[in-house]
């Protein structure tokens, strides 16, 4: 199984939810919404053993979770990095630390089940109102 599937399951397990906003709360990790140049959607930040989510609070409400599925991943799998800013089309980056934080992103978000009843990438990412990008990141390692 998946590495980064494995963590997004222990942390539904133990927490109960998939929200993004309750995970990063109840890990003592900081959300802030604020108003960033239009080019960024988002960044995470690692000072002084605080870990600091940033998003765009000019995004929509489903852009905003999908930014902070995407940071919690960083500050969950890469504790200590400070990651670049999130970029318009982060969701295609090469870089295995953007790669992993889509990953979580795409695990967070999408359970399994949701491919259930449904073969078609289109609805199940209407379904849960993400990119088709994640829908198609998330059935590389389900199928």
């Amino acid at each position: 199984m998946d590495w980064i599937k494995v963590i997004v399951e222990k942390l539904y397990k133990k927490y109960n939810t998939r929200n993004p906003y309750k995970l990063a709360k109840l890990l003592n990790i900081h959300v802030i919404k604020m108003d960033l140049h239009e080019e960024i959607n988002g960044f995470y930040q690692y000072e002084k053993r605080n870990r600091i989510i940033y998003i765009n609070s000019n995004l929509s409400d489903e852009e905003q979770l999908i930014v902070c599925a995407h940071e919690l991943g960083h500050a969950i799998l890469h504790i200590r990095s400070n990651t670049p800013f999130m970029r318009k089309n982060t969701l295609f980056s090469i870089s295995k630390i953007e790669r992993e934080a889509n990953r979580f992103a795409a695990e967070l978000l999408i359970p399994d089940e949701s491919f259930i009843g449904y073969n078609n990438i289109y609805v199940i990412a209407s379904l849960h109102q993400v990119p088709v990008e994640l829908v198609k990141l998330k059935c590389e390692k389900l199928f």
